[in-house]
């Protein structure tokens, strides 16, 4: 059986790969989530019932707790996304970041390290940690050119900056110690059961709910979206035959800019819910100030996972998005329940 530790588990990408993962009955699995606002156990419902599926609450900065529960659940395989990950919520408050994907990814090295040492050593010749991570890391794009595993690490915001340097030290684990780790840089997913504070969902929730769609700046910036079931299935390709000590890129190929984005979320609305007073959804759009720290366009080279790993993904833009608008219509009982939070600076001029 294969027993995985899977840090963050509660969150938007962790509870997908988990629920993909009990689909074996082979995998044995552990969560270990802090349940902050962007972790929510209604996400994993369907498998809470399963014998293989263990939830234990727990901040991956508590080094005594963390290192008992691992220990006694003694995996060979562990995926590590717990990380604090809204760029707004960092920059009105690094500090939450600094502590989780700072010093709590510094604590899950430690522990994972000391367990791997104690291993016999063909165990330890298996055992695999896998830490997830951003293409935010790498700063912002112009016109031209995409992220590749080479591309320089420029991070402009708090949250970006603590993610590198997460990755830094996970890398600097690998070669220092050797301890046996992979390294993933995602563009941004989305997909059912995400946080409503990030911008499709959001968008979704507070069009159907008659609230304002806001855009930061002028709308042009550019993300490359990721469906989170193509982004599951690259992970699973890396744990299972990623080399040691390397970092996959894995990508969309989708990019659209924020204003594209909203426009194709109210298109799809249109048709799925009209307003019952003729109105269309994007004249609910507005334009306010732009975010500090903003980058323009992200756009990233997944070619090392397609080549050396066959990794390709089965949703482009348009199926993924229809997926993710019929979701949250059908099921309100989930997002309901989450209050959402306001970023700043969305009070300015409508446009």
């Amino acid at each position: 059986m294969r027993r995985i530790f899977i840090t963050g588990g509660s969150g938007f990408i962790g509870s997908t790969l988990i629920r993909e993962l009990l689909k074996d009955t082979a995998n044995s699995v552990l969560n270990f989530d802090i349940l902050t606002y962007a972790g929510n156990n209604e996400s994993l419902r369907e498998v809470y019932h399963l014998p293989n599926y263990k939830f234990i609450q727990g901040d991956i900065a508590d080094e005594q707790y963390l290192d008992k529960v691992f220990n006694e659940f003694c995996p060979n395989i562990v995926y590590h996304f717990a990380a604090e990950s809204h760029v707004d919520r960092s920059i009105d408050d690094a500090k939450p970041f600094l502590h989780s994907n700072v010093i709590g990814t510094f604590t899950v090295l430690g522990v994972v390290l000391n367990y791997w040492r104690g291993l016999p050593n063909n165990s330890a010749k298996q055992f695999r940690m896998l830490h997830i991570s951003t293409d935010e890391v790498y700063g912002s794009l112009g016109n031209d050119g995409e992220f590749t595993e080479e591309t320089r690490y420029a991070p402009r915001n708090p949250y970006s900056a603590t993610k590198a340097a997460s990755d830094h030290l996970v890398r600097a684990w690998h070669y220092t110690y050797g301890l046996p780790i992979l390294i993933t840089n995602c563009s941004n997913n989305y997909g059912p059961y995400q946080n409503p504070e990030k911008l499709i969902p959001k968008s979704i929730v507070s069009a159907i709910s008659g609230e304002p769609l806001t855009i930061y700046g002028d709308g042009r910036h550019i993300r490359d979206w990721l469906f989170v079931e193509d982004h599951v299935r690259a992970l699973l390709r890396v744990m299972s035959s990623g080399r040691v000590g390397e970092t996959y890129n894995v990508g969309g190929e989708n990019q659209h800019s924020v204003t594209e984005t909203v426009l194709m979320i109210c298109n799809l609305l249109d048709q799925k819910r009209p307003q019952t007073n003729g109105t269309k959804y994007s004249d609910l759009i507005c334009f306010v100030s732009d975010r500090l720290g903003n980058d323009f366009r992200y756009a990233v080279n997944a070619s090392k996972l397609q080549t050396e790993l066959g990794w390709q993904q089965d949703y482009d833009f348009a199926a993924g998005l229809e997926k993710t608008v019929d979701w949250y219509l059908e099921n309100e009982w989930w997002w309901k329940p989450i209050q959402l939070w306001q970023a700043p600076n969305t009070k300015n001029k409508k446009s």
